[in-house]
């Protein structure tokens, strides 16, 4: 099987320009390509981590990477997949996470003379003249084609700001410079950005000639959209003091059935062989393969040891094994007991940020019937947990089955 073989059955692309010339020029090891990530937080996240181990697979087979940083394009913001604008961001803040996301992103991409390169679109972005850009870029883009794109049509009619319309010159313009500095014939990305990544195949086209060698595919980096990665807490950070470890590795053992044989097959290198045969899998064996895949992907994010601390943390939760140490705790201080030196379990909850708040927690007491305290099942509100019933160890607060946090007393 071909890598290009490999990517299909993976289930990796969903559209891609150029078929024929992809598959040889990744098949060789002789591609240049590049996939970008605006730095809109500290610290990547599991739609970048997709995109990361493509990256990684495409240069394990001798094909060079090019990570784009958009400390330009952060200033914008990507419209794709919003329903409202994007907070502004300051250029301290753009370039704090610029760097954060360098330091995350070389745990997994092999940097280096001959290697994998970072470059950041702000080196040609920052300093554009306007007048200058668009008699030269923005002349070659076409209106009413732009305004056909998913990723306005879906903001059409909660308003886009030209700001955010301009978003798709600026990224045909990374392509245009990357494919002119670097020598990038190739860009990926994920099925979100395909009209983007056609204006830049076109701003080349355009530009230079009718028959420059420019390709794009676009790959299912985002399963199920802006579904993937998300939580009720938030988005699924790859920063460990962001989203701890086994946080990390409860994600992904929490997986629906109908996903987990697909995140096997785009994310782990387990071969496909193997996770073919879990697909006769069942009950308990199924549940067998979501530990698989939150191993692996742990441990390609964290490390093997963390990645065995967070197994045998559930392992201990959920089979009564092992030990409690690496369930994530909360440490309570004498200031969250009241006088009575107890704390009460809608405080508890919020503390331990199961709920987001006080009303929150309410609900999930009182309605949803999810909280358990050790084994004790909690349906009041108004319960109060004893100082002195807290023991040594730390005592399991759940919310419903998967959400376990063990709080402890200073």
């Amino acid at each position: 099987m071909t890598l290009y073989e490999e990517l299909q059955a993976r289930g990796l692309l969903a559209q891609l320009t150029d078929e024929k010339e992809i598959a040889d020029l990744i098949n060789q090891g002789k591609a240049t390509f590049y996939i970008g990530f605006d730095p809109t937080a500290d610290s990547l996240h599991v739609g970048h981590f997709m995109a990361l181990l493509l990256m990684k697979r495409l240069q394990a087979a001798g094909n060079k990477p090019i990570a784009l940083v958009g400390g330009g394009t952060a200033m914008i913001g990507d419209p794709s997949g919003r329903t409202d604008m994007r907070k502004m961001m300051t250029v301290d803040m753009i370039d704090h996470n610029v760097e954060c996301f360098k330091k995350q992103m070389s745990r997994f991409i092999e940097f280096g003379d001959g290697k994998a390169q970072i470059v950041n679109n702000a080196d040609w972005l920052r300093d554009l003249n306007f007048l200058e850009f668009m008699r030269d870029i923005g002349s070659q883009f076409n209106v009413n084609e732009m305004l056909r794109a998913r990723c306005y049509v879906n903001r059409m009619q909660t308003g886009l700001s030209f700001l955010e319309f301009s978003y798709m010159l600026m990224q045909s313009y990374d392509f245009y410079r990357l494919y002119q500095d670097y020598g990038c014939q190739m860009q990926f990305g994920g099925d979100d950005q395909w009209s983007n990544m056609l204006g830049g195949i076109n701003l080349i086209r355009k530009k230079l000639n009718k028959d420059a060698y420019a390709m794009t595919i676009s790959l299912l980096l985002k399963h199920d959209g802006t579904k993937m990665g998300k939580t009720a807490g938030g988005a699924v950070w790859l920063d460990p003091d962001k989203y701890k470890p086994y946080d990390f590795y409860q994600y992904w053992r929490n997986v629906d059935d109908s996903d987990v044989l697909k995140f096997l097959r785009m994310m782990t290198f387990l071969p496909l062989e193997q996770i073919d045969e879990m697909d006769k899998w069942e009950g308990s064996k199924l549940n067998e393969a979501k530990s698989i895949l939150a191993y692996e992907l742990t441990s390609l994010v964290h490390g093997e040891d963390e990645a065995k601390k967070a197994r045998a943390g559930a392992e201990a939760v959920f089979k009564g094994t092992g030990s409690l140490d690496t369930v994530p705790s909360v440490v309570l201080t004498a200031e969250d007991f009241n006088e009575n030196q107890a704390i009460d379990i809608i405080s508890l909850l919020v503390k331990t940020e199961q709920c987001a708040s006080r009303s929150d927690a309410r609900r999930a007491i009182t309605k949803d019937h999810s909280i358990t305290l050790g084994d004790q099942k909690i349906d009041d509100f108004k319960y109060e947990v004893k100082k002195s019933d807290i023991p040594g160890d730390g005592l399991l607060v759940r919310k419903g089955k998967k959400n376990i946090k063990k709080v402890i007393v200073e």
